[in-house]
């Protein structure tokens, strides 16, 4: 049974975009800074396509679509962006700096941490900020080469958060980093699974265009 190409490109574009991104970010020689809640609305964009095509399509309101139609669509994709509004808005705080190894982020984090909380403590992994009312941990991913800060408990001063990630991020300004080498390797991935799907997608406009509308007649 072939795959209907409409579907296909709708659940893997936004994939390969979200994984272009994480190339050309790993690709850079600069470290970038991100909130947790940026991260994950990132992430959430990536697997909208996937949505789409399953659990969106699959419990779609009868009378909803009958009563609205084609525009039903907006109704249930601004759903999934709540959704993922809510996922954010109930998440621990986090910082998360791509194109960075553990190593190469700790001594920066020490200098920040030594300007902006004189009375730190550090046990390991675990950093605790009492006058910016910050505890986190250290959490490192070598194989994508980025790092997280992850809260600790959930007592967290989002304003003491956000102080340090303008700290943090004005101290990487002045970092400069060689390319992950696994950059290649994700943009090269994004490009081919966009290439491959838009081949498969134009080389069958009848069975595209029909996709289109079987996916608006729900």
């Amino acid at each position: 049974m072939l795959i209907d190409p409409f579907r296909l490109c709708v659940a893997v574009l936004p994939l390969a975009t979200y994984f272009l991104g994480l190339g050309l970010v790993n690709l850079s020689s600069r470290p970038l800074v991100l909130t947790g809640a940026h991260d994950l609305a990132l992430l959430g964009v990536g697997l909208s396509g996937l949505m789409v095509v399953g659990p969106l399509e699959l419990f779609v309101p009868t009378a909803a679509a009958v009563h609205f139609g084609q525009y039903v669509w907006l109704f249930l994709l601004a759903l999934y962006g709540l959704g993922v509004t809510f996922l954010v808005l109930l998440a621990q705080p986090r910082l998360v700096i791509y194109n960075v190894t553990d190593a190469q982020l700790r001594p920066l984090l020490a200098e920040v941490v030594a300007i902006l909380e004189p009375d730190a403590l550090w046990a390991g992994s675990s950093l605790a900020l009492p006058r910016l009312a910050v505890e986190l941990s250290i959490e490192s991913f070598p194989a994508l080469r980025h790092v997280s800060l992850v809260a600790s408990g959930w007592r967290q001063d989002l304003a003491g958060w956000s102080c340090l990630r303008r700290a943090l991020a004005a101290a990487m300004k002045q970092t400069r980093v060689k390319p992950n080498v696994w950059a290649a390797g994700l943009i090269g991935f994004a490009v081919l699974l966009s290439a491959g799907c838009l081949y498969y997608a134009l080389a069958r406009p009848e069975a595209l265009a029909e996709g289109w509308h079987d996916l608006l007649r729900h």
